[in-house]
């Protein structure tokens, strides 16, 4: 068994009502690490921490 849950298995009011979009910390998604790359629609994407504490996303 796992310890991830995805969204049908999360209780109902741990997910966002419908039509409304999923809030992600940048922290979940950078980890440790100042950049990750995001592919979307055979393209990367670069989504990185500047030094100023902002988010730079690029293709």
């Amino acid at each position: 068994m796992t310890d991830t849950l995805n969204d049908s298995d999360r209780p109902i009011a741990a997910r966002p009502p419908a039509g409304l979009p999923r809030t992600i910390s940048s922290g979940e998604i950078l980890g440790d690490g100042k950049l990750v790359i995001i592919r979307h629609q055979d393209k990367n994407y670069r989504l990185q921490l500047t030094a100023a504490g902002k988010l730079l996303l690029t293709k």
